[in-house]
């Protein structure tokens, strides 16, 4: 899973993403980036609504977006800035297409 180093945690940071960053929209989620020149770990945020189902729905979104970041880490350009934001239908995709639709956005935004 990511590490702390590669996380957003405040609510500020989250939504400087969100107003500066470029989009990248697929089926499922909406990918934010914002990309900087900071010698730094790349950072992930994760939004997930009452709008894609019950907690366990949720974070179970999470948790498939956590390791599909997890997996694209090495990728990324250092010190990006990344929000994810599930939408309704990321509730019934599979792994497989979650996964191909955030390396696409992130290979486009943030390589």
């Amino acid at each position: 899973m990511l590490s702390r180093p590669n996380r957003l945690t405040r609510g500020a940071e989250y939504k400087a993403v969100v107003r500066r960053g470029q989009r990248c929209a697929g089926a499922h989620t909406v990918t934010y980036v914002v990309t900087s020149g900071e010698v730094r770990a790349s950072r992930f945020g994760f939004i997930v609504s009452k709008q894609v189902g019950n907690a366990v729905v949720r974070n179970t979104i999470r948790r498939r977006l956590k390791a599909v970041c997890f997996e694209a880490l090495p990728s990324v350009r250092p010190g990006s800035e990344i929000v994810i934001r599930a939408l309704p239908t990321a509730a019934t995709a599979a792994y497989g297409d979650l996964r191909d639709e955030v390396a696409r956005c992130l290979a486009r935004r943030a390589a």
